[in-house]
């Protein structure tokens, strides 16, 4: 799978953090690089470097013009709207089909209203899972590792950087930003 260039990464030699940023720019950065592990900081997954490299995404100009736009499929990509097939049974069409501005309509009430009612709870745990994806490729062997995945996974932060506190600095930080769905920059600010 292609990475975007521009996707906000951290790149690791070791347990010593090298790199934060782009893709693109981590890519260029650390080419020669021996025993890189580049994590994408939204999901905590190790991205493979695309050896070839990645060109820098550039914006339009104003002497530049953007390309022309290019052939438009079904929907409504103005306003973010992106066609997707959904498998739903007979019953669920039919009373998708009798409410107010139809199927889709309905179905972005629900998506929305369920999100509201989530209470955060969705972007936590999505938050931790990046935690211990990260923690269980550098610090799988590091003392306090199953105490420290517990925690994380109870939802106590405290004692999830306390079980890290003898890891490596940089381990450390990153770990506990991705936990709480920061980025490191996020973090230092």
């Amino acid at each position: 799978m292609t990475q975007d260039p521009a996707t906000q990464c951290t790149a690791f030699q070791g347990t010593r953090m090298l790199a934060r940023g782009p893709l693109h720019r981590i890519a260029r950065d650390t080419a020669d690089t021996e025993g890189l592990l580049v994590f994408e900081d939204r999901s905590g997954r190790v991205i493979d470097i695309d050896p070839r490299g990645y060109p820098q995404p550039e914006a339009p100009t104003p002497e530049a013009p953007a390309e022309a736009p290019k052939k438009r499929g079904p929907g409504r990509p103005k306003l973010g709207v992106i066609p997707r097939e959904i498998t739903l049974l007979a019953r669920h069409w039919e009373w998708l089909s009798q409410q107010k501005g139809g199927a889709s309509a309905t179905l972005r009430r629900l998506v929305d209203e369920a999100r509201r009612a989530d209470g955060g709870a969705t972007e936590a745990r999505q938050a931790h899972e990046a935690a211990y994806r990260f923690i269980h490729a550098l610090g799988g062997d590091l003392a306090g590792y199953e105490d420290a995945t517990r925690a994380l996974f109870a939802g106590d932060l405290e004692a999830f950087a306390t079980q890290m506190q003898d890891w490596p600095e940089d381990i450390r930080r990153y770990a506990l930003s991705l936990s709480k769905g920061e980025t490191l920059s996020e973090a230092q600010a």
